[in-house]
């Protein structure tokens, strides 16, 4: 019995050592690897972003811009920029892909096999970053996007060194640049759904992209010299067969969310009235391409709604306000989540050179951009209209007023962009809203979300401090 059971004892044991030493294989998921290949990093990273920050754009960023207004759920229309809604809180979707982006940034410093990618992930920190740094100020970044190795509570940094400092915006584009030219082997650039892995158009997409953010800095540093190598060396996109977008589709999952989610949603948004009044003075066309008439109309006429209504006391009949246009959902494959385009580029440079901070010709910068802008919303350039209420330098009507509000129009939807432009320069003229949850402020930067203040407070409190206890009405440091 005794040696029975010393046998038994001994098989025990042997086992459980067999079962130990073969726990992690047994126990590891073959579906599950533990890296990601950074050609599927890449494309989720461009199609996350951009799809959620065009979704973003319309439900948020063009409510702060006045392209649009909210029918219901609007408190973000009327300014209550801590109590974001159907959209209105950007701050995950830039660190969540920032994060991403750093994961295939390290890739491709450590691996040789993927040394292709850190050309464009470094553009795309760059991209990224100054989005983010232009709606909130200072926030994570030098300290940010490795929790894994670093801080999970990294400290705020200034914009201004987000912007200039080693391995910030202006450093990283040019480092971008400078590792696709110094890359020699033929390995190629895949997942890249913004130019299919044409390397020289991503060095063009970081000449666009330099211009963008050294013309928003330039009341702040002298940016002449920069600028002016820029626009004769000419390497940037200029023309929209090389802009920096994707397609949407007509069917999910690729579609525009607005197409994808219920009719309510979509009808939730109508053409605002400072979107009408602007169109219509201008006798600009595309207001026809970018809404619809509205349905109580006998003569396909358009109804703008002024922003920011008292939803609890103010009864509205949809059908005597202008929705979307089809492209924004029947129609989606003529949409696109846009990075920067050449109009954009091309109205950069005009504003450059009606300010004297480049030698060109302003007029011709913004006739180009005009243009540009039409082709790129699928509307027929009307053959007066460059001449008429448009005309660069039009009587009552500055050139800068001119080259930012037809920016303005063709960033429907593009992020914030239109409302960054405007709390960068004034125009176009945005209008007082109906009932402001804001003192009838416009706001000049997003407000950082209450879950900084949860997770990372120490921090937080220092940023919140800075921008009177997290105000929406204090200046980001290229708008002081």
């Amino acid at each position: 019995m005794k040696n029975f059971t010393y046998i038994l004892s001994v098989l025990f044991i042997a086992t459980t050592m067999s079962c130990t030493k073969d726990f992690e294989d047994i126990n590891t998921n073959p579906n599950q690897p533990s890296s990601v290949q950074p050609s599927l990093l890449l494309r989720q990273v461009i199609y996350d972003f951009g799809e959620n920050m065009s979704y973003e754009g319309f439900v948020a960023g063009d409510l702060l811009a006045q392209h649009r207004t909210a029918l219901d759920f609007n408190l973000f229309d009327r300014h209550a920029l801590k109590s974001p809604q159907l959209g209105g809180n950007p701050w995950p979707i830039f660190y969540t892909n920032l994060r991403d982006n750093e994961i295939i940034l390290n890739q491709a410093r450590t691996t040789e096999t993927f040394a292709v990618y850190e050309g464009p992930a470094l553009i795309l920190k760059a991209y990224m970053a100054a989005g983010l740094t232009d709606l909130f100020g200072d926030v994570p970044y030098f300290e940010a996007f490795n929790g894994v190795e670093g801080t999970v509570t990294p400290s705020y940094d200034s914009q201004e060194d987000i912007y200039l400092n080693e391995n910030g915006i202006l450093d990283n584009l040019d480092k971008g640049i400078a590792a696709i030219e110094a890359y020699s082997d033929v390995i190629p650039l895949e997942g890249d759904i913004l130019f299919d892995g044409n390397l020289t158009a991503w060095i063009k997409f970081a000449n666009a992209l330099k211009i963008k953010h050294l013309v928003r800095i330039s009341d702040k540093i002298d940016v002449s010299s920069d600028l002016q190598t820029l626009f004769d060396e000419g390497n940037f996109i200029t023309s929209n067969s090389e802009n920096a977008i994707f397609n949407f589709t007509n069917t999910d999952p690729n579609s525009f969310r607005l197409a994808q989610l219920r009719i309510g949603d979509f009808n939730n948004f109508v053409l605002s009235e400072t979107m009408e009044d602007i169109l219509i003075g201008l006798n600009d066309t595309r207001l026809s391409s970018l809404f619809r008439p509205f349905s109580n109309s006998s003569t396909n006429e358009f109804n703008g709604l002024l922003n920011g209504i008292d939803a609890s006391s103010t009864s509205i009949a949809l059908a005597d306000y202008s929705l979307a246009s089809t492209a924004f959902r029947e129609d989606t494959s003529t949409l696109d989540a846009n990075f920067i385009t050449a109009w954009e580029v091309q109205f950069a440079l005009a504003e450059a050179a009606a300010k004297g901070i480049i030698s060109a010709d302003a007029q011709t910068l913004y006739n180009t951009g005009v243009t540009l802008a039409f082709e790129y919303w699928n509307t027929e350039l009307p053959t007066d209209y460059l001449s008429g209420s448009a005309a660069y330098n039009a009587s009552n009507s500055s050139p800068l007023k001119q080259i930012i509000s037809q920016k303005w129009i063709a960033n429907v939807i593009n992020g914030y962009e239109g409302w960054i432009e405007y709390r960068r320069t004034g125009f176009p003229e945005l209008q007082t809203i109906s009932a402001s949850l804001n003192d009838d402020l416009i706001p000049i930067r997003m407000p950082y979300p209450a879950e900084e203040a949860a997770l990372n407070f120490e921090n937080y409190s220092v940023a919140a401090n800075a921008t009177d206890n997290n105000s929406i009405n204090v200046p980001v440091w290229w708008n002081e």
